[in-house]
């Protein structure tokens, strides 16, 4: 067996032994290089366009075009050896009473609600959508939480939804788009009911879902270091967490259709001007200005925070509520169109080429 036989051997049987999943980019990278070492270029057709799994790893493969099987073989090596070299626990294992996912802090009357996966930089896969519906109902429940505050752990606030949640697709795709909208409904909907005050510390990128829920909190801080982006056009899908209602009321429909329509990346300092944001803060002094901050306001009457709370958010409830159904609706529509499809697939190739 040559030297580099050897090396792409004890490759595969690392791969086996690393203590995390390295996520679907990387494993789209390592079917690839693994079929083009063993295989060379791709020969078979692409499957049809509800094979996502199928579509996605024939891409990935047939990127790679005319790559020689050693170099394929190297590649795989050298990606192996640094998934294995970087592995690390990205989140405990989840405990009675605990989250995996995020984490549920509470410090005086401060609830903290940070979302923990800092290695896919906060992305949500379909159970962290459940931890924070779980953990805003253990919030709002609890009488010594006054003030509940999201965060991200790591340099992001969240990258949005997980795509690998589209790639892990089994079983009838109409049902699991079915299932999805009823997930994001609820989702939605623990935000528009959230009966104590409620707001996010950006603390870092956001994306898609993570920015679309924002006007339904009370207030929004961010970093300097901040942007806001909601590319669904981009991946032919569509808004969701009422902001086709909320973003056109703060901002004007103009700046929201570039947002929302036109995939707009917008910075920190614009998404306050035209009132996404709250307030920015200087990146330097962020943590520990707007935590002290948070502090000091949870230690108001919960009860006054509440009522004066309702007074403000009631009027909209209904509509929001109605919006949301709206908006899931044309979601599960969207997740099983070819355009959604191919916008997908093709995320993912380009992913597998970086």
């Amino acid at each position: 067996m040559s030297s580099l036989s050897a090396e792409f051997e004890q490759a595969k049987t690392k791969l086996n032994s690393l203590a995390e999943d390295p996520g679907n980019e990387a494993k789209l990278k390592i079917y690839a290089l693994f079929k083009q070492s063993t295989a060379g270029k791709v020969a078979t057709s692409r499957p049809g366009m509800m094979d996502f799994v199928g579509r996605a790893k024939w891409d990935a493969w047939n990127g790679l075009g005319d790559m020689s099987q050693d170099d394929a073989q190297k590649a795989y090596i050298d990606l192996v050896n640094e998934l294995a070299g970087a592995a690390a626990p990205e989140a405990p294992a989840a405990e009675p009473g605990t989250y995996k996912y995020i984490t549920s802090t509470l410090d005086g009357g401060l609830r903290v609600i940070k979302f923990n996966r800092p290695a896919k930089k906060n992305a949500f896969l379909k159970e962290s959508y459940d931890e924070v519906v779980a953990a805003l109902k253990e919030a709002a429940e609890c009488p010594k939480t006054v003030i509940t505050a999201t965060t991200g752990a790591g340099d992001f606030y969240s990258s949005g939804n997980d795509l690998s949640n589209f790639s892990n697709i089994q079983g009838d795709i109409h049902q699991l788009a079915k299932e999805s909208g009823v997930l994001l409904n609820v989702f939605v909907s623990a935000f528009i009911d959230f009966p104590k005050p409620l707001v996010a510390v950006v603390n870092g990128p956001a994306v898609g879902i993570s920015v679309t829920v924002l006007p339904l909190y009370d207030a929004v801080y961010s970093t300097d270091r901040a942007t806001f982006h909601t590319p669904f056009s981009n991946l032919g899908q569509s808004p969701e967490g009422c902001s086709t209602y909320t973003f056109p009321r703060i901002m004007g429909p103009g700046k929201a259709s570039e947002m929302l329509l036109f995939n707009k990346k917008v910075p920190a300092q614009e998404a306050e001007r035209i009132g996404l944001v709250t307030e920015v803060l200087p990146a330097a002094s962020f943590e520990q200005e707007i935590w002290q901050r948070l502090r000091q306001h949870a230690q108001l009457p919960v009860k006054s925070l509440v009522y004066s709370k309702e007074l403000s958010r009631d009027i909209d409830r209904a509509e929001l509520h109605k919006v949301n159904d709206a908006e899931c609706d044309r979601l599960v529509e969207r997740w099983t169109s070819e355009d959604c499809i191919n916008a997908i697939m093709k995320f993912f190739a380009a992913k597998s080429k970086m």
